[in-house]
């Protein structure tokens, strides 16, 4: 049976063709909202930069505004892209979160730069191969959570004991996080291929910390649920149309779903986005349940994080709200 602890969401704050950052930030505080009366224990937000259709670069202060339009559902980041930044501003950042906001407050990171090469450079200029200090600083930034690093202390932060997790769509995170006796938390719902191998070694490999002292682990999956099949697919359809833009090297703002992708799209990019996005629910209530339950049974995830990138708020609301009603099932009572 399922051990299922908790359900988050991810949101990756669209910027929907016709809109601008500002409607997707108060979009996203309004998702937040709705995530907090349907029972979501966890909200999250990822770095991604020269992205026209993301509106969350800026993740510590999209963060804040969500927070602030909250009381109770925790809000993090999934992830902060670390090498993009010293540890020393992170802890400070987050220390901020945690401190106007105490006891709510998750930081989740990565290696990857969430970005484009190009992007990548201008962000880390002379220090474009920070990506391979990544386990260290990570270590660096709970010492600034704890007491402080080389005589430096985060402030604030210092002593805030920020819960830390490790996000990953390969192996390296899988083993980072277990050395570390962190959480882990694997990008399923865009990066399948290594998902069960990545839990498996997770758990196998898995030390006690001071932060957890057994393995948990999350998996992301999108929802693409609605009234109808059709509603479903026409999610589905959307996202898929944005990743074959992305992959174009075209990315920008979501455009409503075309009625045939065929008609804007080649059988091997439709293929393509088919494989990266196959770990969706799509479809009715009934539908999306008979993937959750399959799923669930499969990699026993601790948590599991639902996604909807779509182009129309309402439809994406009401897909968190049939995942849910879904997941609430799951819980211990």
């Amino acid at each position: 049976m399922p051990s299922l602890k908790a359900y988050s969401l991810l949101d990756l704050a669209p910027i929907v063709d016709g809109a601008t950052a500002r409607d997707a930030l108060f979009n996203s505080r309004d998702l937040a909202q709705h995530a907090e009366r349907m029972g979501y224990k966890r909200y999250w937000m990822a770095e991604h930069h020269n992205s026209t259709g993301i509106a969350s670069a800026a993740t510590s202060v999209s963060l804040g505004f969500v927070a602030g339009g909250t009381s109770t559902i925790r809000v993090g980041a999934a992830g902060v892209m670390l090498p993009n930044h010293s540890p020393l501003i992170i802890a400070e950042h987050y220390g901020t979160l945690e401190s106007l906001y105490p006891g709510r407050i998750d930081l989740g990171l990565g290696r990857a730069p969430g970005t484009d090469g190009k992007t990548a450079y201008a962000i880390r200029r002379d220090n474009f191969r920070a990506d391979e200090s990544f386990p260290q600083d990570v270590q660096i930034l709970q010492a600034y959570f704890d007491d402080g690093y080389n005589g430096i202390k985060a402030v604030p932060g210092n002593g805030l004991k920020v819960p830390l997790w490790i996000l990953g769509s390969s192996l390296f995170g899988a083993q980072l996080a277990a050395a570390l006796g962190l959480p882990y938390l694997f990008a399923s719902h865009f990066a399948p291929d290594q998902l069960d191998h990545a839990l498996a070694i997770y758990r196998e490999q898995f030390k006690p910390s001071a932060q957890l002292d057994k393995p948990y682990c999350g998996a992301a999956i999108n929802i693409f649920a609605g009234d109808t099949r059709e509603d479903g697919e026409r999610l589905h359809k959307g996202m898929m149309q944005g990743f074959i833009y992305l992959r174009r090297g075209q990315p920008g703002p979501l455009k409503p779903p075309a009625d045939d992708l065929a008609d804007i799209a080649s059988p091997q990019e439709i293929q393509m986005a088919e494989h990266v996005l196959c770990e969706s629910a799509v479809g009715t209530k009934d539908a999306a349940k008979a993937f959750i339950d399959r799923f669930l049974e499969r990699t026993q995830a601790d948590e599991l994080v639902l996604t909807c990138h779509c182009y129309d708020h309402e439809a994406r609301v009401k897909s968190f709200g049939i995942g849910a009603d879904i997941l609430n099932d799951y819980l211990p009572r």
